[in-house]
């Protein structure tokens, strides 16, 4: 199963990212969690020690080389399109309780335009990991979709656009479903985060009408004082978790009734 969670900065798609790594990881499965948000804070709520010293893809230069033929931060006029990368996640990933843990980094650096090699080894690797892996594949993804190609984006089984009731995290679940299309991304669903009420629960159903809905996960002070007192939120809340757990199971569900993939 592969999935990508995306959402507007702050609506809770790291925490969702995190807890479904982490029940499924519990339930027996291989997990690779992909962080390719360059807002990176799935390793620090997943609870790796030292997260800030985890370099990313993008920035492992000899590695690019390598398999490129390139070095990175150049527009090179020739580079490996298709480089080696099958061996990356054993080597490279970090590992903790049954999760491997990768960072993509970013594919294009402010005012510096398109680092080629870079690119040509994070969308070889994006491919290897949707279609080649046989892991559960959780991807916690910026609002963009950069790192995704048309090809790679019909392997995903599911993009989870989280939202909370706010009219500014409404409009980014729009664009996400319009950047989606255009690559042919399809299989989408929402989930409702923060939900203090019921009418917080109708207002995202009200305005997001056109969409289906995976779950909605409570609000819960706990979270909040775990994130600020700098500790992993992921067991401070038993109703989130068993919100998570919730979604988890209609994932689930919904992959044993899809045919096989060949």
């Amino acid at each position: 199963m592969k999935i990508a969670i995306s959402g507007k900065g702050g609506v809770g798609k790291t925490l969702l990212a995190s807890l479904l790594s982490k029940i499924f990881a519990e339930s027996g499965y291989s997990v690779i969690a992909i962080d390719a948000d360059p807002d990176a804070n799935l390793a620090a709520t997943l609870g790796f020690p030292a997260p800030e010293e985890i370099t990313p893809i993008s920035e492992m230069n000899e590695l690019i080389e390598e398999r490129t033929g390139s070095k990175p931060g150049q527009s090179a006029p020739y580079y490996k399109l298709n480089p080696k990368v099958d061996d990356i996640p054993e080597k490279y990933a970090q590992k903790l309780d049954g999760i491997k843990l990768m960072r993509m980094g970013r594919i294009k650096k402010g005012g510096s335009g398109c680092y080629c090699p870079e690119s040509s080894m994070l969308q070889a690797l994006m491919s290897h990991l949707l279609i080649a892996r046989k892991e559960v594949v959780i991807m916690d993804m910026e609002a963009g979709l950069e790192h995704f190609g048309r090809g790679t984006a019909s392997m995903v089984d599911k993009l989870i656009v989280v939202v909370e009731p706010g009219r500014r995290s409404l409009e980014t679940a729009q664009n996400i479903r319009r950047l989606a299309g255009e690559i042919g991304l399809n299989n989408i669903a929402i989930v409702g985060n923060k939900i203090r009420n019921d009418s917080d629960r109708e207002f995202l159903i009200e305005n997001l009408s056109d969409f289906t809905f995976m779950g909605f996960i409570p609000y819960d002070q706990a979270v909040v004082e775990a994130d600020q007192a700098n500790k992993t939120p992921l067991d401070s809340s038993s109703e989130v978790r068993s919100a998570a757990q919730g979604i988890y199971r209609t994932l689930v569900a919904g992959a044993e009734k899809e045919p096989t993939r060949t």
